[in-house]
């Protein structure tokens, strides 16, 4: 009989096997990079000497990110502007190996863009000191929203399993929620959502944070019993089969439709550095390791090793197989 060790490691060997679709708002995070130089004679502002930028996915993207570090095969389906920020991630994804078929580029909108301007000396880590956003200012007209509908359909055949990352932007329409709860029926759907959990009703599993939660049931969580009312509401209001609210450093906890409550203790070092993104990996490493046979609480503690290995890293960061084998295989009492 294999031990835990020897379980958690045989569902992550299983990760290529599986098909995972992404459909979510996709944001290009551009970073600007500049060191300290003075102290502005115009403003009480820092002057900085331009260094270099990037442009990483962001929002679902980083789901996708996560998907195909973990070895899995992604399926992204959202929308970009057709403008040079759109181009860059359709390039980005492109020269990983990703499918790019499901990503639309539209003439009406501009991309997702969060600009964030990073500033330290040479030998110090660089500090955000501002971020510009900009949002389309139109809505998905209804030609692109029956393409994303009609692409899900062509690829549900061979989807394993489907994630969606809603930033209450403009991908996740009526029509498209009504569709992803049809793929519920017959496929495991997991569902990360930061202002419209409850809109996924019948979904497998939903992943919000605390704040995300407290949202949801206009309840605030001040302690355990708060805590444990607002998973068993959104279990109830959601009739999902489990509901895993992420709490930072004090882990997570796990509600199932079976009444099991279910805390899992943060693992690792408290000194983090960035939490971005960890929210990404706890649905990634949850929904592979759903499909891989595990059960909800392995699938928990699971993606809180993931959760353990992205927070030591700055920005949007992804967790790779191997990465996740070592954090398990490295802690003793796995």
């Amino acid at each position: 009989m294999e031990n835990e060790k020897e379980s958690y490691n045989r569902l992550i060997e299983n990760f290529p096997n599986i098909n995972v679709a992404v459909i979510g708002d996709l944001v290009a995070d551009e970073y600007v990079y500049g060191r300290q130089f003075k102290l502005s004679r115009e403003a009480p502002v820092i002057v900085a000497k331009y260094e270099n930028e990037e442009i990483l996915p962001g929002g679902a993207g980083n789901i996708i990110n996560n998907i195909v570090s973990l070895g899995a095969v992604a399926f992204p389906i959202g929308l970009v502007g057709n403008d040079q920020n759109g181009k860059s991630l359709l390039n980005y994804f492109a020269h990983r190996g990703i499918d790019t078929q499901g990503i639309f580029a539209c003439n009406s909108r501009i991309t997702i863009t969060k600009t964030r301007f990073l500033v330290g000396d040479s030998h110090t880590t660089k500090r955000q000191v501002v971020r510009f956003d900009r949002e389309p200012d139109t809505t998905m007209d209804n030609k692109t929203e029956q393409k994303v509908i009609d692409f899900i359909d062509n690829i549900e055949d061979k989807v394993d399993l489907w994630i969606i990352s809603d930033y209450n932007y403009d991908i996740i329409t009526p029509s498209i929620t009504e569709r992803i709860k049809e793929l519920a029926k017959k496929k495991m759907v997991v569902a990360d959502s930061r202002h419209r959990i409850k809109e996924f009703k019948g979904v497998t599993v939903i992943t919000p944070n605390e704040s995300e939660a407290e949202e949801a049931t206009a309840m605030k969580i001040e302690n355990q019993d708060h805590l444990y009312e607002v998973g068993a509401q959104l279990l109830r209001e959601v009739n999902t089969k489990a509901v895993l609210i992420t709490q930072g450093n004090q882990g997570m906890t796990l509600f199932t439709d079976d009444g099991r409550i279910e805390k899992v203790p943060a693992y690792g070092t408290n000194d983090v550095i960035d939490v971005t993104g960890a929210g990404d990996t706890v649905a990634s490493v949850l929904s592979l390791s759903m499909a891989s046979g595990a059960t909800l609480v392995q699938a928990a503690r699971l993606s809180n090793y993931g959760a353990s290995v992205t927070v030591m890293k700055n920005g949007p960061a992804t967790i790779s197989k191997g990465e996740l084998l070592k954090a398990i295989n490295n802690h003793p009492s796995s």
